[in-house]
């Protein structure tokens, strides 16, 4: 499988990366139709996941990209991962308040986030045909430590309020969102791959959306049923 990836790492990045930007098209005809702000959360996190692997992508093509590009990478993702929070607060049904609170939060570790973009300092590394920037070993204690909270700081409360939202409101989707993130973010350390790590992780990350997309398909199923029970129950008594 390592050589496989290695040998075939453009294609494999270009391919993720286009169906990525579907669920792109598919979060906005969502929220089009429901505008609500846990879709929204949802597009604007696929919105720089795609620009994330697109860049990535683009170093094959192009070669070393110019810097500012590659940190702009890093700003998408300081910017937008942090959009998970929300994500729990609403899949959990917070109230006004608890949601205030948790946006609040969700601003500040936006502000880390991208601070920390400009914080790390960047290396160029090759694998196969493709040329990337990333992390080196000068990079910030403090940066690297957002960069933890922005990869397992964000994705373990996302798998946490997923069990909640499983066994509270009878929808698995979010929790699998947050599992298989998980999984793939831990499968290149586990298998000694660190070096596609980045495209590895990149397979989670559209298992994430994916699993998103289900998540807000069945909600709305089952407040539609949830709905009708109720008038039943009102015809019922009347």
């Amino acid at each position: 499988m390592h050589d496989f990836l290695v040998s075939n790492i453009q294609p494999v990045l270009w391919v993720i990366t286009g169906l990525e930007f579907l669920f792109i098209v598919l979060f906005a005809g969502l929220y089009k139709r429901t505008k609500t702000t846990v879709v929204l959360c949802m597009l604007l996190t696929t919105v720089g996941l795609v620009a994330d692997a697109s860049l990535i992508a683009l170093g094959g093509v192009v070669g070393e990209i110019p810097l500012f590009l590659a940190r702009l990478r890093f700003i998408f993702h300081g910017a937008l991962v942090p959009l998970i929070f929300p994500i729990c607060g609403y899949g959990l049904k917070l109230g006004k308040r608890a949601m205030s609170a948790l946006w609040v939060f969700t601003a500040l570790v936006m502000v880390l986030g991208i601070a920390h973009a400009f914080g790390v300092d960047l290396v160029t590394a090759s694998v196969g045909a493709n040329i990337r920037h990333t992390s080196s070993a000068m990079t910030p204690g403090w940066a690297e430590a957002i960069s933890r909270l922005l990869s397992f700081g964000t994705v373990i409360p996302l798998i946490i309020s997923g069990v909640v939202v499983w066994i509270r409101f009878k929808n698995q989707n979010l929790f699998f969102s947050g599992l298989l993130m998980f999984v793939f973010a831990a499968l290149g350390p586990a298998t000694g791959n660190m070096d596609l790590l980045f495209v590895i992780s990149m397979f989670g990350e559209l298992f994430m959306v994916l699993f998103y997309y289900l998540y807000v398909i069945k909600d709305e199923k089952l407040e539609e049923n949830n709905k009708s029970e109720y008038y039943d129950e009102e015809k019922a008594v009347s």
